[in-house]
């Protein structure tokens, strides 16, 4: 049998692993990365817990815009395997932040030849499409926020706010590169970016479809089950309680602190189980 160290790894590399169990590239040095040597995005992407708890919100967020829905209800799969798109969306994160600058950009180009086949029409008639640069936007934002959040609730309460600004810049960056425009590159301007973007969210029975598969992704038979459903709760927690209320989802309330907490030392638990012993 294993040791628990090397059995957690194993568990928590299989759930971004592609079908193949192989690697889809190798770490490139800094210098020859997409966002270069010094980049925020290299430390915080590189954070398990606070990646999948902020990834979790960033879907929860983006399910509210009825273009970036409609998107995933007529072409994905995600009934099937939504565990699929996850590590497709995981993997994307990874090479633009960690693979070579050719590399990224590929991964890149290849999003966006996905994207031009992505059009139809919501459910009112009026038309949507992929890779519309404002949807685009509104995807990266989401994302960025998300991310930020769970690294700074979790790992960094005290970070800079040049150092945030530096984040959604970089993440900017990457927003642009798949046809973004007029994406916020400060923290403020997010903020402001998304309370303007408010009044064309909305809920509907597709939204809470996509919302009730998405928090039911726990294989109970996995020892990582408990580690889950605590991610899947703190991304729940760590909505605005704007989207919160959309979602018609309970707040956290009493057990915000028990529940922060154990997301907080799953984290380090996890942290230990990825790293390399000495």
């Amino acid at each position: 049998m294993k040791p628990l160290r090397a059995r957690i790894a194993s568990e928590v590399r299989g759930m971004f692993a592609n079908p193949s169990g192989r690697p889809s590239f190798e770490p490139a040095a800094p210098a020859d990365r997409l966002l270069g040597p010094d980049s925020v995005c290299a430390s915080i992407h590189a954070d398990v817990t606070t990646m999948m708890i902020g990834g979790i919100s960033a879907l929860l967020l983006q399910m509210l815009h009825p273009a970036a829905l409609a998107g995933v209800w007529d072409f994905s799969n995600f009934r099937q395997d939504m565990g699929g798109r996850l590590r497709r969306t995981a993997a994307f994160i990874a090479v633009t932040t960690y693979g070579s600058a050719a590399e990224a950009e590929s991964a890149i180009a290849r999003v966006r030849r996905i994207h031009s086949h992505v059009e139809g029409h919501l459910p009112d008639g009026a038309p949507y499409r992929a890779n519309d640069p404002q949807l685009l936007a509104f995807v990266g934002v989401t994302e960025a926020v998300s991310f930020l959040n769970a690294w700074i609730r979790y790992r960094d309460p005290l970070m800079l706010t040049r150092d945030q600004d530096r984040y959604f810049a970089e993440m900017a960056e990457v927003s642009r590169r798949l046809g973004a425009e007029d994406v916020p590159e400060t923290r403020r301007a997010a903020e402001a970016w998304l309370h303007a973007i408010r009044p064309r969210l909305k809920v509907d029975d597709r939204t809470r479809e996509v919302a009730s598969l998405l928090l039911s992704q726990v294989d109970r038979a996995s020892p990582m089950a408990p580690a889950h459903r605590l991610m899947l709760e703190a991304g729940v927690d760590l909505l605005p309680g704007w989207a919160r209320r959309m979602h018609r989802m309970p707040g956290a309330g009493l057990r915000a602190p028990l529940l922060r907490a154990g997301a907080g030392g799953m984290g380090a638990v996890l942290r230990w189980a990825m790293a390399k012993p000495a």
